[in-house]
């Protein structure tokens, strides 16, 4: 069965059927990236345009990585060499690059809504990798899928996201994702990172972390999101690390088996010490690896339903 949307906006309201055949079909790419030729010939003639007004790494080059695994034409967007720096309107831009007859946008913008806002633009497939502090879906779609990877189940999970929850796309989309696939999910971290009335999505708030550690069986570690003028919200990076940091001692000390996952990029000795994100309870690596699998699957079935 093909995804009930030809667009991913967002996890919100996904059903289930649809994350599952993602997933589903994420392992069979996960295979192919482990061939001596790692390409195959699905999208070949689609062209897709990665439209990227905010800085990335991981999920740009993810991206491009994938789009390249399936064939596909990729054309990626910089705003300092673009017309936007010339005063050329969102818009305008779009318009644009649509009168090229592409077939699918990949966007990250600062503002929430934007990758919405798209679709009603043009008819390409568009695919949100990051709107502001709304969603980042397949960000969540490979910590989902490393959790099942790693651990063979989803359902019943006690998933604990940690830190910066107000500032954090990833979060967002974290609990609608895992929720649907039947997770309990909380959220741990200082009350002025915690979003008011979080609890109405159906997410448990733990203020401390030693608790935390002690309930769950996965961490999930955001990053303190500096850019987004996060150190207003605590003392100091120093005070941070203390109440909230995750620690080989403190791991140790709730004497917890526990599956250590971060989005990246670590701010290492802030919210995750070296020691933790180097050690053997982390699958960091394993999430960059999955994501390019799992943004080949969005992308295949999104490119198939035309």
């Amino acid at each position: 069965m093909p995804l009930s949307s030809r667009h991913l906006l967002g996890l919100q309201g996904v059903p289930k059927e649809d994350i599952q055949l993602i997933l589903d079909t994420a392992t069979t790419f996960r295979e192919v990236l482990e061939r001596p030729v790692k390409k195959v010939p699905t999208l070949q003639g689609k062209t897709i345009v990665n439209l990227f007004y905010e800085n990335s790494t991981r999920t740009r080059i993810s991206f491009e990585l994938a789009q390249k695994r399936l064939s596909a034409d990729t054309v990626n967007f910089s705003i300092s060499t673009s017309s936007v720096s010339k005063g050329e309107t969102f818009k305008d831009t779009i318009r644009n690059i649509e009168a090229m007859k592409v077939d699918m946008v990949v966007v990250r913008h600062a503002a929430a809504g934007t990758p919405l806002y798209l679709t009603k633009l043009c008819d390409a497939n568009i695919i949100n990798a990051g709107d502001g502090i709304h969603e980042h879906p397949t960000q969540a779609l490979l910590d989902i899928y490393s959790i099942h990877e790693k651990l063979g189940r989803l359902a019943g999970l006690k998933v604990c996201i940690v830190g910066d929850v107000a500032h954090s796309r990833v979060a967002l989309s974290n609990i609608f994702g895992l929720k649907t696939m039947g997770a309990e999910v909380s959220v741990c971290g200082p009350s002025t990172m915690i979003p008011r009335q979080i609890e109405e999505l159906g997410v448990k708030v733990y203020y401390n972390i030693d608790e935390a550690i002690q309930a769950n069986d996965v961490l999930n570690v955001l990053r303190i999101q500096l850019e987004r003028k996060a150190r207003e919200y605590f003392p100091s990076l120093r005070e941070y690390s203390n109440y909230f940091g995750i620690t080989e001692e403190r791991l140790e000390k709730n004497g917890k088996d526990i599956l250590i996952l971060h989005p990246g990029p670590i701010n290492r000795g802030v919210e995750i010490s070296s020691g933790v994100a180097d050690g053997n309870r982390q699958i960091i690596l394993q999430q960059v690896t999955n994501g390019v699998a799992v943004r080949m699957a969005v992308l295949y079935l999104l490119g198939t339903m035309n």
